[in-house]
């Protein structure tokens, strides 16, 4: 090689993007005939259990995990994926318990964040992840953030929608549930067994949102439907139970924001009582420069937002992770 073409080498090299600018695929509306993206419905094999997960989008473009919450799976996904696909490979599992991915017996299994955030990380390293952006909602919220804190070098970005990491976003509706913390009788424990009722399960789709008729029945259908199987009652109130050591973590996962400083997009249904706005805001207190976008929205803000959500979403993913966006 002459000393001409080595010098051009050494720039080109020199001059490559980091892995967070990707060359991402061409945007949809660049397309003349963009075909809807399609979705595959796998399962993986995590330490003995078969982990059920929805998966589209390039196989060589930026990840995006998305985390689901209570009660529900990657369900909660399934109008954002093909909105996302176009450009990012999207992956959206559901826990143990949850969705259509295996229920070992508790006997078996301990239902647990921790178990939670250590079968997804396992899950990333089957599929040969190596760097991932997060969309976390509710317990997809301690889920992630225990696998940033455990692995920060792999997170390109954050999207939080309705998911806490501050004491300010436990109100009211926490108080039952932190009570069954403070001595995990079997009294509290009972005492909290209708929020895996239909009910329950249905006020949190329905319950301030800015047009309840964009809210499919199906919604708290099938979820109830999954919470109902022989066992799945236990499952869910020892899961609230241990919702309780994700608090101690709660310095761990603000020092991760303000050490590493992912870009972060907020988008939060500010109507949410589970998860109220007030949870929302100290977020920049760590991230001064998170974007924040207060919704009029319930819990699933997806359901009556999808078509402000996904624009803002893939729009901070384009900025962020793809370099023909600059």
């Amino acid at each position: 090689m002459n000393t001409l073409k080595l010098l051009a080498l050494v720039f080109l090299m020199s001059a490559a993007p980091a892995f967070a600018e990707q060359a991402c695929s061409k945007p949809a509306q660049g397309r003349a005939a963009q075909a809807v993206p399609v979705i595959h419905y796998k399962t993986a094999n995590i330490d003995g259990i078969n982990v059920f997960y929805r998966e589209a989008g390039p196989a060589n473009a930026p990840v995006l995990l998305l985390l689901h919450g209570f009660p529900t799976s990657s369900h909660m996904f399934r109008n954002l994926i093909p909105l996302l696909a176009d450009r990012y490979h999207v992956i959206a599992p559901d826990y143990p318990g949850f969705g259509q991915s295996d229920s070992p017996d508790r006997a078996q299994f301990k239902y647990t964040f921790a178990n939670f955030a250590d079968i997804t990380d396992k899950l990333t390293v089957a599929l040969g992840v190596k760097k991932y952006s997060m969309y976390m909602m509710d317990y997809g919220a301690p889920v992630g953030y225990r696998m940033a804190i455990k692995h920060p070098e792999r997170v390109q970005t954050l999207i939080i929608q309705n998911g806490n990491a501050y004491t300010e976003g436990l109100g009211a509706f926490w108080d039952p549930i932190k009570a069954y913390w403070a001595d995990g009788s079997q009294a509290h424990r009972e005492a909290i067994g209708n929020l895996v009722t239909l009910p329950i399960t249905k006020f949190q789709y329905t319950d301030g949102m800015s047009d309840v008729s964009r809210i499919s029945p199906d919604n708290w259908i099938i979820d109830q439907a999954l919470l109902d199987r022989p066992g799945n009652r236990e499952i869910q109130l020892d899961l609230f139970l241990d919702y309780g050591t994700n608090l101690p973590l709660y310095p761990d996962f603000q020092a991760f924001f303000r050490k590493v400083q992912p870009p972060t997009l907020i988008v939060w249904g500010k109507n949410d009582k589970i998860f109220p706005e007030a949870g929302a805001h100290p977020y920049l207190r760590d991230l001064p420069k998170a974007e924040m976008h207060i919704l009029d929205s319930g819990h699933f803000a997806l359901e009556d937002q999808l078509h402000v959500m996904a624009p803002l979403i893939h729009n901070f993913l384009d900025r962020k992770l793809c370099k023909d966006a600059k």
